[in-house]
């Protein structure tokens, strides 16, 4: 080939690249350009949902295409996760996890997806503190120190219901009997939707769960709030006493729900994505709704979420190994 037409062959190739980085970014601008899907990995009516359908309203509202949420439940969450984990990369599928999902490698010992090495961790989305809350039909104690004496002179005889085993609700159960030296049975459930639903019929006895799906049932009389974790009270239930007013200083447990992408997913792309979920937290509707479910929205970038979720697995398999806490 000639000096000239290797030239002319560089520039043609030189030109399609610039061609192709061009289309490339401006896709990456104009996202979505289709449906987006978010993998929520629990049946319909837990708290994932309480914050996923909400923020797909407004995805759709202010971005023009709709937040599919598929609703892919089982095995503690792990199921919708090793399904998101598989999804093509390129930003129209993504995963919306929390606790359950840095608790679950210390849980399930051959999980098919690694969630800080197969995941692009991209923006926390709420953080709320566990509640715990009992029938007030099944339980008649109105405080914690009924409660607790209740538990006492009845050892393994009283429940509590969780989301699955290796949930958030099934570790901060065990985390409640370690520090208050009882036991309590756990029954695990696929999701916080029907453990909440037991609770409310009054087949199980109480139940440690996100204050975001609890809200509206606490509020309703359904179910009696008891106490929620950490060292403060919550402003949408200023009523409701801290674990560290019931003698728990250190019952610090959040319930967190966040977003991840496939690995391999474009960093214009997520940077994208990234930006316009931090949009989406200013609305007015969702702030409200957050504020109604005890929640705050975001707060982290980008890197100090991912240094987030690598500290959770952490401090969570240290949690596991305490309790000695097993899949049932």
């Amino acid at each position: 080939m000639s000096r000239r037409a290797v030239l002319r062959a560089a520039g043609a190739a030189g030109l399609a690249g610039a061609s192709a980085g061009a289309s490339w970014a401006q896709g990456a601008a104009g996202w979505p350009t289709k449906p987006v899907t978010l993998v929520v990995p629990f049946p319909a009516g837990g708290g994932t949902d309480a914050f996923a359908r909400p923020l797909s309203a407004q995805f759709a509202k202010a971005l023009g295409k709709p937040l599919i949420i598929d609703n892919r439940g089982g095995a503690g969450g792990t199921v919708g996760a090793s399904f998101a984990a598989k999804a093509v990369p390129d930003g129209y599928t993504l995963f919306m996890g929390g606790t359950h999902h840095v608790i679950a490698p210390s849980m399930y010992p051959k999980l098919d997806y690694d969630i800080e090495k197969d995941f692009v961790p991209l923006a926390l989305l709420a953080n709320v503190p566990q509640v715990l809350v009992v029938n007030p039909r099944v339980v008649k104690a109105t405080t914690m120190a009924q409660l607790l004496d209740q538990i006492k002179a009845n050892p393994g005889r009283m429940n509590y219901a969780s989301a699955g085993s290796g949930s958030s609700h099934h570790l901060a159960g065990e985390l409640f009997k370690i520090q208050t030296g009882t036991f309590i049975t756990h029954i695990p459930y696929r999701g916080a939707g029907p453990a909440l639903q037991d609770l409310i019929s009054g087949n199980v006895d109480m139940l440690f769960d996100g204050l975001g799906s609890s809200a509206a049932h606490i509020k309703g009389g359904r179910i009696r709030a008891l106490m929620v974790s950490g060292d403060r009270r919550n402003p949408a239930f200023p009523d409701v006493p801290c674990a560290a007013e019931v003698g728990l200083p250190d019952y610090t447990v959040t319930t967190w729900y966040g977003l991840w992408a496939p690995k391999g997913t474009p960093a214009d792309v997520q940077a994208r994505i990234v930006e316009e979920v931090r949009k989406l937290g200013t609305a007015e509707e969702l702030k409200t709704i957050w504020a109604g479910n005890g929640a705050e929205f975001g707060g982290m970038t980008q890197p100090q979420f991912g240094a987030f979720v690598n500290a959770e697995v952490k401090r969570w398999a240290q949690v596991v190994k305490t309790s000695g806490a097993k899949l049932e």
